[in-house]
């Protein structure tokens, strides 16, 4: 997302098209910043076989063929964005170098390769390096974002708040799950954090899911706290964006509610394992980053012996100071 603004703040007339998973679409429709979406679907693709996915991709290949592209960002440095980069048809191809790319056959994908410095460690850093030897010229570096709130969506959230007579408490949204088992704070902290929320602030946190694995731990926690937390009703990450823009804070892990959150301008406390939140955290005065005290943190594994004990070396206290401390900062605008 900040690359989108800084690209606009050094040729403001540019036109500017996304190619993005299909799953991720709906958060991107109607950016102000985007002329085009152009989706794909690499994951049902290959469920079909090699055939389809090879035909589906030809598909779009001749879709981007046909628009004449200047110039290509690639900002994923993996073999699927190589293979659409390097077949745009674009003469400039901008992505990472050899030293920087997620995967190597990447590298045969691009025509400028950029290379990254020390102090460009955080993804968003990244992201800008390559725009910013596209674009010398740009100024414009947000932390995060920007991300407008769809308008239908907002006044949904509303709606929902106000049947749940909620509209005038500070909202906490908690967001428990994560992709890797290793990234996951424990259920019984989310459930202890819950029922403190509750009983100590007399808050009622809003519990968010993703698929029906996450809605079962989010029921436990709902049973946890007697019944007074709100299980929201899952929709598109549309809808999702505008809750947690109306949010006054959000608490996750490692996770990419905590990053949409932070596109929309909203406080997060976010809690990380494994991975290092200097280099994936929120940035900015109104996040708070919990890592693991444990001396092999971050340590990127998807198992590991120490799992219990590095899940409980962030404890509950730490999150409920995180979340007291962001919400006495000055009241958030709800627009």
């Amino acid at each position: 997302m900040p690359v989108l603004a800084f690209i606009k703040s050094a040729e403001a007339s540019i036109e500017i098209h996304w190619l993005v998973e299909e799953s991720f679409e709906s958060i991107l429709e109607g950016h102000p910043m985007i002329q085009k979406i152009k989706k794909i679907n690499t994951r049902e693709w290959r469920k079909k076989g090699t055939g389809t996915f090879i035909h589906e991709s030809i598909k779009v290949i001749r879709d981007l063929r046909s628009e004449g592209y200047d110039l290509v960002l690639d900002l994923q440095g993996n073999s699927k964005s190589g293979l659409f980069t390097m077949f745009s048809g674009a003469p400039l191809r901008y992505g990472f170098d050899r030293t920087a790319v997620r995967e190597w056959p990447n590298i045969l994908a691009t025509s400028r390769k950029v290379s990254l410095t020390r102090n460009q460690y955080h993804i968003s850093d990244r992201s800008l390096a390559v725009a910013a030897a596209a674009f010398p010229n740009g100024t414009d570096r947000p932390f995060a974002g920007p991300l407008p709130v769809n308008s239908k969506a907002r006044d949904a959230v509303e709606d929902k708040l106000k049947e749940e007579r909620m509209s005038g408490d500070p909202l906490i949204v908690l967001h428990h799950g994560t992709t890797w088992n290793t990234k996951q704070w424990p259920v019984a902290n989310w459930k202890a954090l819950a029922v403190e929320l509750v009983d100590s602030d007399k808050i009622r946190p809003v519990l968010t899911w993703g698929n029906e694995e996450e809605l079962k731990v989010v029921q436990r926690i709902h049973e946890a706290a007697s019944g007074n937390a709100v299980i929201w009703p899952k929709g598109d990450l549309k809808d999702l964006a505008a809750l947690l823009k109306r949010a006054d804070v959000v608490v996750g892990t490692d996770t990419g509610p905590i990053h949409i959150a932070a596109a929309v301008g909203t406080s997060t406390v976010s809690i990380y394992r494994v991975t290092d939140p200097e280099r994936n955290g929120p940035r900015g005065k109104n996040h708070i980053l919990l890592q693991s005290p444990l001396d092999c943190s971050p340590c990127l594994k998807k198992e590991c012996d120490r799992d219990e004990e590095c899940g409980q070396s962030i404890d509950v206290q730490m999150v409920l100071e995180a979340v007291g401390k962001l919400l006495n900062k000055p009241d958030k605008k709800h627009t």
